[in-house]
């Protein structure tokens, strides 16, 4: 039997043509940058998804690795490395040989979106590459929600309804119908960081819940 696989948005996705007049605009600008979908990162039998909004302009858009180059990636893969969920070193950069254990980084949409902000349209246009992506994860049990707009869309993805029954709360684990765990956090970006509304030990608690319920 082969392995579980699905297709990743292409280098040049059509799809978001905001996304596509942006991506471009930085081709030019920064052309050594990836600027391109950024695809997952992690083996597909991972038990636990991290699930993003979008790539940052800085990090995973310049590195073309999910949290890699900015300060979102310095908190997440010291937390990973903690909680035994990453091995190597982490040096911001994608070639730094860091591996995954047991886990997966996905991203909401794959392309960065200008001011960080996605529309409602493109979240739409992206939504079937996470459906793709959930439905050849053999072993998935938890999810890890980076923000609201990360929250919303794995609701949807997995067409979870009412979606309302399970509100974004930072910390939160929720029971999902589907068998799956959802656990929820603060986005890991320096704004939120800066001004307090995430600390390390908060998004530190919010991982050691995970482990516990893996390791249950």
């Amino acid at each position: 039997m082969s392995a579980p696989s699905f297709e990743e948005p292409p280098l040049d996705c059509p799809r978001c043509p905001r996304l596509v007049d942006f991506r471009h605009d930085l081709q030019g600008k920064f052309p050594d940058w990836k600027n391109a979908p950024v695809r997952s990162f992690g083996k597909l039998d991972a038990r636990l998804l991290i699930v993003g909004l979008a790539p940052g302009m800085k990090g995973a858009n310049r590195t073309g690795r999910p949290f890699t180059g900015d300060y979102a990636g310095d908190l997440l893969y010291s937390t990973l490395l903690k909680f035994g969920f990453a091995q190597g070193t982490y040096r911001a950069d994608p070639n730094d040989g860091l591996r995954l254990i047991d886990c997966r980084i996905a991203n909401a949409v794959r392309c960065l979106p200008p001011e960080n902000k996605p529309l409602p349209v493109e979240f739409t246009a992206c939504r079937p590459f996470l459906q793709a992506e959930l439905a050849v994860l053999p072993k998935l049990r938890i999810l890890v929600a980076l923000g609201k707009g990360a929250h919303d869309q794995i609701l949807r993805a997995l067409m979870v309804r009412p979606a309302g029954a399970y509100p974004f709360i930072h910390g939160r684990l929720h029971k999902l119908p589907t068998g799956l765990i959802l656990a929820d956090s603060y986005h890991c970006s320096r704004y939120n960081t800066n001004t307090g509304r995430l600390t390390t030990e908060m998004f530190h608690q919010v991982f050691d819940g995970v482990r516990r319920a893996l390791d249950a």
